[in-house]
């Protein structure tokens, strides 16, 4: 019985100056997730929290440690973790806390236990009700740290430099041909993180991100939503496959569209089956990041929507499982990394989108998906 793991660094536009810090990021937190599988009592759940858990101490990613600061210099981290049968645990715009993807378990678990007085269980906390929380239970009040623990001294110089260009802007002293000294666009930084994995058929997913920087106080970001950053659907008899994602991208126009609950749905297929048709995940995932995330954000005024998507498919095979890892996204660059253990060394990539890919008029309808998919 395999476990697998596949994990992304974000979608955005990822800096050749930290790929080998971001690849070393992404293959430890494979490693680790892993490591944790090989007690028999893990869960894909369980699996998906480590992974996550590593991203969001490594300085390079936006989540958890070193995330992007808020307009007053705070961060403020949104996080999800799902599994197959739909338990879902989230939380929004928490600070003070070091893994918020463990505080989005905790709550998860939360939700499964009988209310004395039949009260209805949160899907979600934010705020200051996250933190709360997290310092009662007893599963993350060790985590719980200082506000400014959590800022990383990258973090703080380019906080320092964005907060600058923007009350520039604000007083209208902005020189659009000033070069910029700390990345080439504000846009860049808005990575997330997150974990898809599978044992046996069993998925689970997760994501994590600091989010915008510069966002204001309060804000909640695709992260922290039901059916917008993660999904999992467990392999059942009869459904022909199971399926996990986890969605990086412009916060907004993910929840607007709930991409990752639509790709849920497109992957469902009903019984009985009468076609012996192979489901098809390239054309799925096509039609529903153009039909549901592009068309609809484009109509909203936003010139070129930013998602990305990492998946991952399970199926039945002759003699074994058949288990896939499909990557789309509509940015630059997208981070991930994959492994099992069946063949445990974790492979990292940097997924470039080809330059001839790239839109070059306004008026252009054709969406730049780039995809590709991976057999683990």
């Amino acid at each position: 019985m395999h476990t697998f793991i596949a994990v992304h660094g974000g979608a955005g536009s990822h800096s050749s100056s930290t790929e080998r810090e971001l690849k070393q990021a992404l293959r430890l937190a494979c490693k680790k997730a892993l490591d944790s599988s090989s007690l028999t009592s893990r869960s894909p759940l369980d699996v998906a929290e480590v992974a996550i858990t590593v991203l969001e101490d490594d300085p390079v990613l936006n989540a958890g440690y070193g995330s992007n600061l808020s307009l007053e210099g705070i961060v403020e981290c949104d996080a999800a973790i799902m599994d197959g049968n739909y338990h879902f645990g989230s939380v929004g715009a928490i600070s003070g806390v070091k893994n918020p993807i463990q505080v989005a378990r905790a709550l998860l678990q939360h939700s499964q236990i009988s209310d004395p007085l039949g009260r209805v269980p949160p899907l979600t906390l934010v705020g200051s009700g996250a933190h709360a929380f997290a310092s009662k239970n007893p599963h993350t009040s060790s985590g719980i740290v200082d506000k400014g623990s959590m800022v990383s001294a990258g973090a703080r110089d380019r906080w320092r430099y964005w907060k600058k260009k923007l009350t520039s802007a604000k007083m209208g002293d902005l020189d659009p041909s000033q070069p910029l000294e700390i990345g080439q666009n504000l846009h860049d930084l808005q990575d997330t993180v997150g974990a898809v994995t599978s044992r046996f058929g069993e998925m689970a997913s997760g994501v994590s991100s600091g989010g915008l920087l510069l966002k204001m106080e309060g804000r909640c970001g695709e992260a922290a939503v039901f059916g917008a950053g993660c999904w999992a659907q467990n392999f059942r008899p009869g459904a022909r496959i199971g399926m996990a994602c986890s969605i990086s991208g412009t916060g907004e126009y993910i929840t607007r569209s709930g991409l990752a609950r639509a790709l849920g749905k497109a992957f469902e297929v009903p019984e009985p089956i009468n076609s012996d048709e192979d489901v098809d995940p390239h054309a799925i995932i096509q039609k529903v990041l153009i039909h549901e995330f592009w068309k609809p954000s484009q109509d909203l005024g936003e010139s070129s929507p930013s998602a990305g998507i990492l998946l991952m498919t399970y199926e039945d095979g002759d003699d074994e499982p058949i288990v896939r890892v499909w990557c789309a996204f509509t940015t630059p660059t997208m981070a991930i990394a994959y492994a099992s253990t069946k063949n445990p060394s974790p492979k990292a990539l940097i997924l470039r989108r080809p330059k001839e890919m790239t839109r070059t008029r306004p008026d252009d309808n054709l969406a730049p998906v780039y995809m590709t998919a991976f057999s683990l």
